[in-house]
C-alpha cells in the first residue's frame, strides 16, 4: 500500500531522491524475524565451535571415538551453513525494507503521480508509479525511404556526394519556424521496416530551455 508521495509533481528530481513511501510494516517484521534467526544461528555456531575446540585434543589423544569426532566436525559445519543462510536472509529482508522507499532511478523532470496514497501496488507485476523524463538533450527519430537511403549510399560511393564529418539535422516546428539548436545525426538503422519500407535515423538535439517535449512531432532537414 502506498503510504505517501514525497515529491512535487512536475518538478526536477535528482537520482536517488525518495519519491514514494510504501507500507513496510510486514517487511520490517520479516527483518526482525530474520535477525532473530541469525542470532540463534550464531549462538549455535558459538556452541559448535566451543565443542569442536574441546574435542580436538581429545580426538588427537584418542580419548573419544572417531564417530564422535566426525559428528562434532559435521555439527560445526552445519552451524556455519546455518549462520551463512541466516545472514543471507537478513540481507534479503533489509533489501525488502529498502524497496519500500522508492527512489528516483535517474535525474530529470517528473510528471504526475500515477498512483494515489492508499493505492495497492504489486510486487508480482510492474506498477507504473510516475514517469521521469530527461529533457536537457532529446533523441529525434527520423524515418527515410529505403529507396532514398540506397540512392544516397550509391551517390557517396560514386563520389557524387561527400559525407560531412558530423552530419547535422535542423528541426522545423509546427508553426514553420526552425528550432535554434541544430541536431547531431547519430546513426542510421541497419534494417528496413517491412511494413513501411522506411529506415530509421536518430539524431540528438540540445534542449537547454525545455522548449521541446518528449513525443513531439517535428519535421527534419538533414544535411
Amino acid at each position: 500500500v502506498v503510504k505517501k508521495r514525497v515529491f512535487d509533481e512536475g518538478t526536477l528530481v535528482k537520482q536517488g531522491q525518495s519519491l514514494f513511501q510504501i507500507d513496510d510494516s510486514a517487511y520490517r517484521a520479516a527483518l526482525d524475524s530474520a535477525l532473530a534467526t541469525q542470532a540463534k544461528a550464531e549462538a549455535g555456531l558459538a556452541q559448535a565451535s566451543a565443542l569442536l575446540e574441546r574435542n580436538r585434543p581429545l580426538a588427537e589423544a584418542r580419548a573419544i571415538s572417531q564417530q564422535d569426532w566426525v559428528a562434532t566436525q559435521a555439527a560445526h559445519k552445519q552451524a556455519l551453513a546455518d549462520t551463512a543462510a541466516a545472514k543471507a536472509a537478513v540481507t534479503q529482508a533489509r533489501l525488502n525494507v529498502d524497496y519500500a522507499t522508492v527512489p528516483a532511478p535517474i535525474s530529470g523532470r517528473i510528471g504526475r503521480a500515477l498512483v494515489t496514497e492508499g493505492a495497492l501496488v504489486s510486487q508480482a507485476e510492474a506498477t507504473l508509479l510516475a514517469t521521469i523524463q530527461q529533457t536537457d538533450r532529446l533523441y529525434v527519430n527520423i524515418t527515410q525511404s529505403a529507396t532514398d537511403a540506397l540512392r544516397l549510399k550509391r551517390a557517396f560511393e560514386a563520389g557524387k556526394l561527400q559525407s560531412a564529418p558530423t552530419a547535422q539535422a535542423h528541426l522545423l516546428l509546427d508553426d514553420g519556424t526552425e528550432y535554434a539548436q541544430p541536431a547531431k545525426l547519430l546513426f542510421s538503422d541497419l534494417s528496413v521496416d517491412p511494413t513501411s519500407g522506411q529506415v530509421t535515423l536518430r539524431a540528438e538535439v540540445p534542449n537547454p530551455k525545455g522548449e521541446l517535449l518528449p513525443g513531439l512531432y517535428v519535421r527534419v532537414k538533414v544535411d
